[in-house]
């Protein structure tokens, strides 16, 4: 009895966990939405637009709940986060993360100022979070071959407090001391990794 009741525990608890699994191909089909904005396979063409491709599912999954909520404000994302439910969020995650992160598509046509990005990322530490390869994890951003212009928009906005959502803190320690060339060199370093 005893080993005929921990089977039907043990079946649910199974059962319940792959009825809870993210399906990368439904993401792949919500993802839809997402393409004119961050780009075919989730590599964005578009001035500051985030490339999604190789993201933390569990930072796609946060980020997504931040604009549904409105902690995080964006007028392009806010009527789309409005058509999707949380399944459709785990699914989002699941596909983006299964993405080949972008590469950086030119050479570093400026060693010395990557350089200075690499000596400010080290001197605040940003590998602490984003790891040593700055492809994040969890919940924290991939930013290593993100688009240049993007990494400036978010840099000011944590700098200024614009923008909210998971991280903020963290980032606003790290952000408000950089001064505009400390951007500027970080930006371009990581866009070129």
């Amino acid at each position: 009895m005893r080993i005929a009741l921990f089977g039907m525990l043990m079946g649910a608890i199974v059962c319940g966990s792959f009825a809870h699994a993210a399906d990368i191909a439904a993401g792949k089909a919500k993802a839809e939405l997402c393409i004119g904005c961050h780009g075919e396979g989730g590599i964005s063409q578009t001035e500051n637009i985030p490339s999604l491709a190789g993201q933390p599912d569990q930072f796609i999954q946060w980020q997504l709940v931040f604009f549904r909520s409105g902690t995080r404000k964006n007028e392009q994302m806010q009527p789309i986060v409005e058509q999707i439910n949380n399944e459709d969020i785990r699914n989002l995650g699941a596909y983006f993360a299964s993405l080949t992160p972008p590469k950086a598509t030119k050479p570093d046509d400026n060693p010395d100022l990557s350089t200075k990005g690499a000596q400010a990322a080290a001197g605040r530490r940003c590998a602490s979070c984003h790891t040593d390869t700055f492809a994040g994890t969890k919940a924290v951003a991939r930013i290593a071959g993100q688009r240049k212009e993007y990494l400036l928009k978010a840099l000011h906005d944590y700098k200024s407090s614009v923008r909210s959502g998971g991280g903020m803190a963290a980032m606003a320690d790290v952000a408000y001391p950089l001064s505009e060339e400390e951007i500027e060199a970080l930006a371009h370093y990581l866009a070129h990794l």
